[in-house]
């Protein structure tokens, strides 16, 4: 792991984190594959509509279709894969 990517991963539990207004959760506690809906962060369909929304607002990334959406907002990690991703193609 570079530490650029494990920098993004952290970067992206803070936006999580203050973005949803999860105010009792630490970021430094949710798990890097820990899952963002169900038994993981328990996310909704609303809370993974605000994060895209957000996503778009401060990276300028757009998730193009629900296949994508599925993919991408799978983990931390996978969002985080995502991202850089995206910016290393930018």
């Amino acid at each position: 792991m570079s530490g650029d990517t494990q920098a993004l991963r952290k970067e992206l539990k803070r936006f999580i984190v203050r973005r949803l207004r999860l105010e009792q959760a630490d970021p430094d506690g949710i798990g890097d594959d820990a899952s963002l809906v169900g038994a993981g962060l328990d996310l909704d369909s609303i809370d993974l509509l605000e994060l895209i929304v957000g996503l778009e607002k401060e990276y300028g990334l757009k998730i193009a279709d629900a296949a994508e959406g599925r993919r991408v907002l799978t983990s931390v990690r996978s969002l985080a894969e995502f991202v850089a991703g995206k910016r290393g193609s930018a």
